[in-house]
């Protein structure tokens, strides 16, 4: 078991675009927002636990999650986002924990969104936050996902600031058009194989 590194960064940063850059260096990488999803529809006591918390609107009939219904709820209620993330991250995290117990490499790399607002980042050896301008992040996502700029900054105003999120990170990479991210994985991947 090799040192245990986390990344994140808020709504549209490109931490998913950093994380593949790591992955092509052989790094291996756990997707914690993608295991999420997966939880959701894999793991019986959170499945119920959806159920129970939110009714039987969470899921479709066909037994698949109605992720539109569900982000529609959560993220325009504080409350109900809260008790989403109750559920799901113990067992995200629990899963995280797991698998980066098996790797053998020099280090391994957890991607998450919510690695700070968790605490599944004390687990961690270092944290990387990636970091961009407010505005080329409400762009990214208008794009990427179709969302109108006010949904989006809904979304942004419910993240942690990114004030806090620096204060708690160990590195930050700048994904902002003026710093190559190339380089600055390197510098790090560099720095992570020379520490273990």
């Amino acid at each position: 078991m090799g040192l245990k590194i986390g990344i994140t960064g808020g709504i549209g940063v490109g931490k998913s675009v950093v994380a593949r850059i790591f992955k092509i260096l052989g790094v291996p990488t756990y997707d914690a927002d993608k295991e999420a999803k997966a939880i959701m529809y894999t793991n019986d006591q959170v499945r119920a636990a959806l159920v129970d918390t939110f009714g039987k609107e969470v899921y479709h009939a066909d037994g698949s999650l109605d992720r539109a219904w569900l982000s529609a709820r959560v993220f325009s209620n504080e409350t109900e986002l809260k008790k989403l993330n109750a559920i799901v991250h113990p067992a995200v995290i629990q899963a995280g924990e797991d698998w980066a117990d098996a790797q053998t490499t020099a280090y391994s790399l957890k991607e998450a969104a919510l690695l700070f607002e968790s605490g599944s980042y004390k687990a961690l050896d270092y944290c990387i936050l990636v970091s961009s301008p407010e505005d080329v992040r409400i762009q990214r996502v208008m794009a990427r996902d179709g969302l109108t700029e006010a949904e989006v900054r809904q979304r942004m105003s419910k993240q942690m600031p990114e004030a806090e999120k620096e204060a708690l990170a160990d590195f930050i990479i700048y994904n902002d058009d003026e710093h190559s991210l190339i380089e600055q994985v390197m510098q790090l991947h560099q720095q992570f194989l020379s520490n273990t």
